[in-house]
C-alpha cells in the first residue's frame, strides 16, 4: 500500500486532538485507503484493535446503519463494553441520514477521536458549519499528482520501465485516479474504469444529493464543460449555447447544476482577479476538471486539446500544493494563474511550446506587475532557458517534480 504522505501528516498532526477530522474528495482518490493507513497509524501507536471501531457505508452489511440514530445506538453500545478512548472511523458518510447529529452526540457522550470521510462538498454545508463549528478541520484529498503518479506506476510492472515523458503522456491521456495502477495496462480497461466512475459520482454525489430531474441537461452541460476546460465563459454562455441546440433554461438553473458538480468534485470553479482594482470579479470564470482521465474516457482524447490539458494539469497541482487561484486580469490581457498561499504569491503562464510568435504575448503580461514575487512561463520546451527582467521560462515536469 503505497503512503501519500502529505496527506498522512496532516493526519498525524490531528490525532488525538478534540477536532473532528472530515477527509473529502471525489469518489475513487483515495479517501478510503488513507482512513486504512489511519487505522494502521493508530494500531502503531498501541491502541487496542477492540478500541477502534471503522465502518464503510459502501458495504451493505452496514446497511441497516443508514440512519443516525441506529448508528449512533450501534456504536454507543460497542463503547459501553471497551475501557480507554474510542476511534470512530466511519467511511462515506454522507449515506447516513442526518449523519452529523450522531457524530455530535459521539463528541459529547466518550472519549473519543472522530474520522470521517465524504464525497460530496455539501458535508461541509452552513448548517453543520454551523452545529460543529470550531469542533473539525477538513482534509481536501485529490486525485494525484504527477509525482505521486510516478510512484504508483513504480508499483505496476507494466509501467515501470516507461521514460519520465512517456508517463507524462499517460498521465495526460488517463488522469490520476489511483486504482488505474491496479489494472491491466490498457487503455480500453482504463477508459471503462474511468467511465464506470463518473456514472456513479454523477448519480450518487450530484443528482441524487441534489434532486436533479433532468439527468440529460445536467450531462449536457457537464459534455460542454469538459469541451471547453481553461476557457472564460460564464452561466449566460452555457444558456446560449443550450438555447442553439434546442433547449431553454434559465441562467440560475445552470448556475445550480454547476454548483452541484463542483460539490461532487468533479470541477473546479476559478474566478478572475483584476490586478489593478484589486478585487475579484464575479464573471468569466473558468472550469477545470478534477481529473483528466474520465474526460478522456467520455469525449476521447485529442492532441490538439494539449493546451488546456496542460493548464489544467498545472492548475491541480498547485491546489494540491495547498494553493488558492485565481485568473489575473491586468488591463487587456490575461495572466493564467495567481496562486497565493499565506504569504506567498506566484503568477504562472502555461504555454505548450515557445516559438518567436507567441513569446511577447506570455513574457509581457507578467512584465507589466510591478512586485517582487516570482514569475514563471511554464512550457514543454527541454532547451530553453530564457530569463527576461527575472521572469524565467521552466519546463512542465520540471515544475511538477519540485520539492
Amino acid at each position: 500500500m503505497i503512503i501519500r504522505q502529505q496527506y498522512m501528516q496532516q493526519i498525524r498532526d490531528f490525532i488525538d486532538t478534540p477536532v473532528i477530522k472530515i477527509i473529502t474528495g471525489m469518489r475513487r482518490c483515495g479517501k478510503s485507503v488513507l482512513l486504512e493507513l489511519t487505522k494502521h497509524e493508530l494500531l502503531n501507536r498501541n491502541v487496542s484493535p477492540e478500541n477502534i471501531i471503522m465502518i464503510n457505508f459502501e458495504s451493505l452489511r452496514y446497511e441497516n446503519l443508514k440512519d443516525y440514530q441506529a448508528l449512533y445506538n450501534a456504536i454507543m453500545d460497542k463503547a459501553e463494553k471497551l475501557s480507554g478512548k474510542i476511534y470512530i472511523l466511519l467511511d462515506e458518510i454522507q449515506e447516513v441520514a442526518n449523519w452529523e447529529e450522531a457524530i455530535n452526540s459521539f463528541r459529547v457522550d466518550l472519549d473519543c477521536d472522530i474520522y470521517i470521510t465524504g464525497s460530496n462538498a455539501r458535508l461541509l454545508s452552513s448548517e453543520l458549519a454551523t452545529l460543529l463549528a470550531g469542533r473539525y478541520i477538513e482534509i481536501k484529498i485529490f486525485p494525484l499528482t504527477f509525482k505521486e503518479y510516478l510512484q504508483f506506476a513504480a508499483s505496476n510492472p507494466a509501467e515501470a520501465n516507461f521514460s519520465r515523458e512517456e508517463h507524462f503522456r499517460n498521465y495526460l491521456r488517463f488522469g490520476g485516479l489511483p486504482g488505474i495502477h491496479q489494472m491491466k495496462w490498457d487503455s480500453v480497461r482504463i477508459y471503462q474504469y474511468l467511465t464506470d466512475i463518473y456514472n456513479s459520482v454523477l448519480l450518487k454525489d450530484v443528482i441524487s444529493r441534489n434532486k436533479i430531474r433532468d439527468t440529460a441537461l445536467l450531462e449536457r452541460i457537464v459534455l460542454y464543460l469538459m469541451d471547453n476546460i481553461g476557457n472564460t465563459f460564464s452561466a449566460k454562455t452555457i444558456t446560449d449555447f443550450l438555447k442553439s441546440q434546442g433547449r431553454k433554461l434559465s441562467t440560475e438553473t445552470v448556475y445550480n447544476y454547476l454548483q452541484a458538480l463542483e460539490s461532487g468534485f468533479l470541477i473546479y470553479k476559478v474566478k478572475r482577479f483584476d490586478l489593478k482594482g484589486k478585487r475579484i470579479l464575479e464573471t468569466q470564470e473558468k472550469y477545470y476538471l478534477a481529473d483528466l482521465g474520465i474526460r478522456h474516457a467520455i469525449l476521447g482524447y485529442r492532441d490538439n486539446d494539449i493546451a488546456s490539458l496542460l493548464e489544467n494539469v498545472i492548475y491541480n497541482e498547485l491546489i494540491c500544493r495547498g494553493f488558492e487561484i485565481n485568473i489575473g486580469k491586468q488591463g487587456v490581457t490575461e495572466i493564467d494563474f495567481i496562486a497565493n498561499k499565506r504569504s506567498t504569491r506566484l503568477y504562472l503562464q502555461i504555454c505548450y511550446v515557445l516559438t518567436p510568435e507567441n513569446t511577447e504575448r506570455e513574457f509581457n503580461p507578467l512584465e507589466t506587475i510591478n512586485d517582487n514575487y516570482e514569475k514563471l512561463v511554464l512550457t514543454t520546451d527541454t532547451l530553453l532557458d530564457i530569463n527576461r527582467h527575472g521572469i524565467r521560462q521552466k519546463n512542465i515536469l520540471d515544475f511538477l517534480l519540485d520539492e
